[in-house]
């Protein structure tokens, strides 16, 4: 469930919804505005809620499954961690409401991802989820950020 839910959110939701939309829509202009709505939609909005909702319920999934930290302890802090997707997440399915927020969010969630993927990356004994985790984080990390580059422009 944890690899199709990575898949879906930083992929294949992403590109079948830019590709539904810019049926009616032309131009670069077009393309980065429709790109950025639906990965900040999809990467920051439903990713990280799911992920954050999972921290604050299941934190031992976070702590042993993807970091294999295994210490009952640590649970208050998957679940602060929790707090934080969940939050940023919320403001991703928002951004679908309040278009003013789009922007904002990619930013915010391509700033977050791309510190986690580093993170990750920083580790060298990652198991696969982990692995897999660094490498949709660094992918929605680059798409979230170059969009907003490119946007500012």
């Amino acid at each position: 469930m944890y690899y199709a839910i990575i898949l879906l959110t930083m992929v294949v939701l992403p590109i079948f919804s830019i590709s539904a939309e810019l049926a009616t829509t032309t131009g670069i202009g077009g393309f980065l505005a429709v790109s950025i709505k639906w990965f900040a939609f999809w990467a920051v909005g439903v990713r990280l809620l799911l992920a954050g909702i999972t921290q604050i319920w299941k934190p031992g999934f976070t702590l042993k499954s993807i970091l294999g930290v295994d210490e009952p302890r640590a649970y208050i802090i998957a679940r602060e961690l929790g707090f934080a997707n969940t939050s940023i997440g919320l403001a991703g399915l928002l951004s679908m409401l309040f278009s003013s927020w789009t922007l904002p969010v990619a930013f915010i969630g391509g700033v977050f991802l791309g510190l986690a993927g580093i993170n990750h990356l920083r580790r060298p004994h990652r198991g696969m989820r982990e692995t897999v985790a660094m490498a949709s984080d660094l992918w929605g990390s680059a798409v979230l950020l170059l969009a907003f580059v490119m946007n500012l422009f």
